[in-house]
């Protein structure tokens, strides 16, 4: 099922209003708007349709999502006019992407940023995110936690936000990321100031310099006399998230633009001086970033002059139920429901589980149990086969590998023994990540060392 992108398109964008899967004749399989002020269709009224009978007055040569399908090429912001089979007039940027299995086109995917008088006047990219207003985004007081390390982080807020050096956030997928970097703007002088965050992997390196630095009418073929983000962002913070995705060239921009206050829109002569507090984040190590050519060195010790490292959440035992509880009482209230909490069983799984997504996707779980449940606990049934999968995969490897019984009668020396237990924590770590980069750092040990390891027991196959 092609719905099973969806996480990986909901993660990538920081924002949208509208999303559609289509099959690759163009009937859709998933739909969601976020603005049903806007657009008032369900999912359940669309399932198995074709786009163009979904907008009536789309063609062939007109929907994005068909000629995506026809040539394969991606189409990004492209602006458009949309008259739904309601007779709504729905005016969006999509940007459209096949979706491929090897070298073949099984679908598209269409994200929507519905336009509306502040954002056309701004005229940005449907994947930035300007807020001005200190409500619409997240304080101190929104991180939930019971850690002592992010206890400490939390402590911090104040006192990083209190100056203008640069910050740079360290922290696996669903951490929690742009959560502390809101707080960062919100715990300073700049609260009043514009909030721009931006992901730089959600945007093609073609693109991004045009977005960051602004363009003046003519310097390329469309072009428009319109600020980038530094300029929106002036006098407030800008957040850059997955700053290690961003092309060498840029980051060179990046650098300048930042040491010097100023930047130049493309095309343009005019130097245009700026006041910025710079925050961006990475997923990936950022020494590791620097080392593999991903991050250059010079913009990193520029960046860093402040890191806050998060911890993932599975090093965070104590923050599961807290959580767990907040969203809870969060759905409660979203959905009209009563809820108490989790049954005893649930909360065995979720302590045991590794949440390699942490918190977004406990939050994600937590919402999915809500759409199935209907009484006053959220029990194991609730929960997605993938965690009750992964769970049981590990206790099945630590069982193939640990011996459980008397070691004595058993015949194991105690090298027999405890290469059996190694050989049950390298299985388990390659399980919980997604290459053996990852897997040898929850072991901490090398690479290196870590492939010796798979070649002396017989574990690369």
């Amino acid at each position: 099922m092609l719905r099973r992108y969806v996480e990986q398109i909901l993660n990538l964008y920081n924002y949208i209003d509208g999303l559609v899967i289509t099959d690759n004749k163009g009937r859709v399989e998933y739909f969601q708007t976020f603005r049903p002020d806007v657009n008032t269709l369900k999912e359940k009224d669309l399932l198995g349709k074709s786009i163009l009978e979904i907008y009536p007055d789309l063609t062939e040569e007109t929907s994005s999502i068909l000629r995506v399908l026809k040539t394969g090429k991606p189409i990004f912001n492209e602006k458009q006019n949309l008259i739904n089979r309601k007779g709504q007039c729905i005016k969006a940027v999509n940007t459209t992407l096949p979706i491929k299995e090897g070298d073949k086109i099984i679908g598209a995917v269409d994200v929507s940023r519905y336009l509306d008088a502040e954002y056309e006047r701004q005229d940005i990219t449907l994947s930035t995110k300007v807020s001005s207003s200190v409500k619409d985004l997240y304080s101190v007081d929104d991180i939930i936690t019971g850690s002592q390390s992010m206890e400490l982080i939390k402590n911090r807020i104040p006192l990083i936000s209190a100056t203008d050096s640069s910050v740079l956030i360290y922290g696996e997928t669903g951490t929690g990321k742009e959560l502390i970097a809101q707080s960062i703007h919100t715990s300073s002088h700049r609260k009043e100031k514009n909030f721009v965050s931006q992901n730089c992997a959600a945007i093609p390196s073609n693109l991004l310099e045009s977005i960051l630095f602004g363009t003046v009418k003519g310097s390329y073929t469309g072009a428009e006399n319109k600020p980038g983000l530094f300029e929106l962002a002036n006098g407030g913070t800008l957040f850059l998230d997955e700053i290690n995705s961003m092309e060498i060239s840029v980051q060179a921009k990046i650098l300048k633009a930042i040491e010097e206050k100023k930047v130049t829109r493309l095309g343009g002569l005019k130097s245009i001086s700026t006041d910025i507090k710079i925050i961006t984040a990475t997923n990936e190590n950022p020494l590791n970033c620097v080392k593999s050519g991903k991050l250059r060195e010079d913009l990193f010790y520029r960046l860093s002059v402040v890191q806050v490292n998060l911890p993932p959440l599975r090093e965070r035992q104590n923050d599961i139920m807290l959580l767990t509880q907040h969203y809870i009482s969060y759905f409660n209230k979203q959905m009209s429901r009563n809820v108490i909490g989790v049954d005893e069983e649930a909360e065995a799984l979720f302590m045991k589980y590794d949440w390699p997504g942490n918190v977004r996707e406990l939050r994600n779980i937590i919402e999915g149990a809500f759409n199935i449940s209907s009484g006053r606990f959220l029990s194991r049934k609730h929960l997605p086969e993938y965690l009750l999968n992964s769970i049981d995969s590990i206790e099945n490897s630590n069982r193939n590998y640990i011996p459980q019984s008397n070691l004595e009668t058993e015949g194991f020396t105690l090298q027999e023994a405890m290469a059996s237990y190694e050989k049950g924590l390298i299985v388990s770590a390659i399980e919980k990540t997604r290459n053996l980069t990852e897997a040898a750092a929850l072991l901490g040990i090398s690479k290196q060392a870590l492939n010796y390891k798979l070649s002396k027991y017989n574990l690369n196959n």
